[in-house]
């Protein structure tokens, strides 16, 4: 560690008093002789230490099982890791892979007393888990289709490869006041999300000398969770050569000036919430004087990262497919057939996006008839036009100390039955988070369900769920609105339902389901759920 403790002085939550007594990354020369003790021995106040190894106590807390995320940067994987990845799902947790929203895979069940030999085994293949959560830079995204993609200014997988090197296993920057996000990417659908991310790098063009420079404009001050915050344009272009130097700059200030009193308020949002992107910059400025001024946006709109389907790369004769995963959740086996596929017919490579899905890129022209005839793609779209095909989840009650209701065991039948229902010409995204920390992105979804505690008319506690409409990234974006009225379990595809009919019936030709948002209001859809709402019984209505 190079750097002095500037806050030590200050009024600190306990997470904050500890990690100024052991460094979070200290937990991986902690391990080899914690193992070695039951479970039980450990001290809860030891828990947050494993996540920077990320890891996460799994409910019941005193069992010993976690739930484990690998770190991915940009999402992208050789064969070899593939095939590792598959192997840890089948012999660890249950035959089962989470796909994540930051372009990475998680499992449940990983055992407490496995733990060193897992993490050998993940180092082994050139993974890592060091930082897949924690109060640390977490995956570094990037867009899902670098390198292969024909609405990409430049490619970006080396500048993200740079950025997750500068901190990867860094004490300098182990110690922050809470996670922060980077995104980085020049399509020019904002395929990253950047107004998510506490920084964001986007596509742009500068006018320096006789040259028309390509680089990035940098937002800083996005995220989601109980208070989400769309991310702030700063007044600064960045060559790619310099990306890994303002990340730092601005991980540094973070560090430095972050809140530590309250974790509720320590994302790097509130920092800039209060200081206002003008002082931010000046911060950003003092350490990097010479830094440009920002150039033209690039942007053109907002694809939510989609990639799913068959598509021309920007190399003549190759082409990519994006695997339809609904709800991110894949058994090793269904993944070991994908592989498979890329194995045979593509190079050594798979990515995953930031919506819970699979890339197998490099398909020879030639060859894409055969792989749409394969078994594997009865089971997983390779023509994506569901609902089930563009909406995420997070981890709910079933694993997560935090939800309130289950997701993943609910929202697949949801989505099926909305989509015996309905049919739309254009990606409609409806998103389940079990609590408000908007963990599968509901803020920026069309239609958002939140998982919340609710009673019914006698009071009994039973699971409820809320919902929002309206999110998007388009033109900087827009968190969907909270509407009125809580619904059970068995309300859910009829209240849905009867949001879904009003945009069916009523949007004007091709008008997306958020520019129908845009044009009728949240009041409209709040009258169309009162009238769903006053159809029910009394003895239904959930408080």
């Amino acid at each position: 560690m190079s750097y002095i403790a500037t806050w030590a002085d200050q009024k600190l939550n306990a997470n904050e008093i500890s990690k100024l007594k052991e460094d979070g990354l200290d937990v991986f020369k902690d391990l080899p002789e914690l193992v070695k003790k039951p479970f039980s021995e450990v001290d809860k106040s030891y828990f947050m230490y494993f996540k920077y190894a990320g890891l996460t106590v799994q409910k019941p807390q005193d069992e010993g099982y976690f739930m484990m995320r690998i770190k991915i940067p940009g999402g992208r994987i050789n064969i070899k890791q593939a095939d590792h990845i598959a192997w840890i799902g089948e012999h660890y947790a249950h035959g089962v892979i989470d796909l994540t929203t930051r372009q990475a895979v998680q499992y449940h069940w990983i055992p407490f007393a496995e733990l060193v030999d897992i993490f050998a085994g993940i180092e082994n293949v050139g993974l890592t888990t060091v930082g897949a959560e924690g109060d640390i830079t977490r995956n570094v995204i990037d867009n899902t289709l670098s390198g292969i993609d024909p609405d990409e200014l430049f490619d970006t997988r080396q500048t993200v490869l740079d950025v997750y090197r500068r901190f990867q296993g860094n004490y300098d920057y182990s110690n922050l006041p809470r996670k922060f996000k980077i995104s980085i990417s020049s399509n020019l659908y904002n395929a990253a999300d950047a107004e998510i991310n506490d920084l964001a790098f986007v596509p742009a063009t500068k006018r320096i000398g006789r040259h028309t420079v390509k680089g990035f404009n940098v937002k800083v001050g996005g995220g989601l969770g109980m208070k989400p915050y769309l991310a702030q344009q700063l007044n600064i272009f960045v060559t790619p050569d310099r990306v890994a130097d303002v990340a730092e700059v601005v991980c540094r200030i973070y560090r430095d000036y972050g809140y530590r009193r309250s974790r509720s308020k320590a994302r790097l949002k509130f920092l800039v919430k209060d200081w206002g992107a003008e002082k931010f910059e000046d911060k950003v400025r003092e350490y990097m004087p010479d830094l440009q001024t920002k150039g033209r946006d690039r942007t053109k709109g907002w694809n939510n990262g989609n990639a799913l389907g068959v598509h021309r790369q920007k190399q003549k004769d190759f082409y990519y497919i994006g695997v339809s995963v609904p709800s991110g959740r894949i058994s090793a086996d269904d993944f070991k057939a994908l592989v498979d596929v890329a194995r045979e017919y593509g190079k050594d490579e798979i990515r995953f996006d930031h919506c819970q899905n699979m890339i197998i890129p490099w398909i020879p022209a030639d060859k894409i008839k055969e792989v749409e005839a394969l078994p594997i793609f009865e089971k997983f779209s390779l023509h994506p036009h569901l609902i089930a095909d563009y909406g995420n989840t997070c981890t709910g009650a079933e694993y997560c100390n935090l939800a309130n209701t289950l997701t993943k065991s609910i929202f697949k039948p949801l989505v099926e039955e909305l989509d015996n229902r309905f049919s739309f010409d254009s990606p409609l995204n409806v998103t389940m988070t079990g609590c408000g920390n908007n963990c599968a992105h509901r803020s920026i979804a069309d239609i958002g369900v939140e998982g919340v505690h609710a009673r019914t008319p006698d009071r009994q506690h039973v699971p409820g769920f809320k919902l929002s409409v309206g999110g998007s990234l388009v033109n900087g974006g827009h968190f969907n609105e909270q509407l009125k009225g809580t619904f059970s379990q068995a309300q859910l595809a009829d209240s849905i339902s009867a949001l879904l009919a009003d945009y069916r019936d009523n949007h004007e030709g091709s008008e997306t389901f958020y520019e129908y948002y845009s044009r009728t209001g949240t009041d409209h859809f709040q009258e169309v759920l009162n009238n769903y709402t006053a159809t029910l019984p009394a003895t239904e209505v959930l408080k």
